[in-house]
């Protein structure tokens, strides 16, 4: 067994220090050390995004990311979206537009969506489609969470 070593990084605004294996990845640590369960495991191989997380602000899929890697980074996971109780306007979107089934797939698509609003806040369907291109849902159709999109969106840009 390797030696453990201590891993320190802003989660969800919180200052986090833990131990992992040098083998460890994100996603493990996440789920098995910090019970942070919302960050689901999908295919543990990067295809199909449902562990995707915001790493200093770019989503990556954190199945392929060491949790040492993670060192001094801010993590930003499904569990730092909403506001207390107040759901973000990305999650209120998903959930009023009937964009999600099984569940398995929607933290990734959550984050991923946070992640291209950051980045163009009024994208067109097209860019939609291609932004979310590398995450994966076998229940939805994909129409309905694009549509979640494009309200979260509009509702963003109203309230700016």
């Amino acid at each position: 067994m390797a030696k453990k070593r201590v891993v320190s990084a802003t989660i969800n605004g919180e200052v986090v220090e833990f131990l992992c294996e040098p083998r460890q990845t994100l996603l493990e640590v996440l789920r098995d050390t910090l019970d942070m369960t919302g960050t689901k495991e999908g295919c543990s191989n990067g295809n199909c995004g449902a562990c995707t997380v915001l790493l200093d602000g770019r989503p990556v899929v954190s199945c392929l990311v060491l949790a040492m890697e993670a060192d001094g980074s801010e993590i930003r996971t499904i569990e730092g979206v909403a506001r207390g109780s107040h759901l973000d306007e990305v999650q209120q979107a998903f959930l009023e537009g009937a964009a999600l089934q099984c569940g398995i797939c929607t933290p990734g698509f959550i984050m991923q969506t946070e992640a291209l609003l950051q980045a163009n806040p009024n994208p067109t369907e097209e860019e939609i489609r291609f932004y979310l291109a590398g995450n994966l849902c076998r229940c939805t159709g994909y129409d309905k969470i694009v549509r979640a999109v494009q309200a979260a969106a509009q509702k963003r840009l109203a309230t700016t």
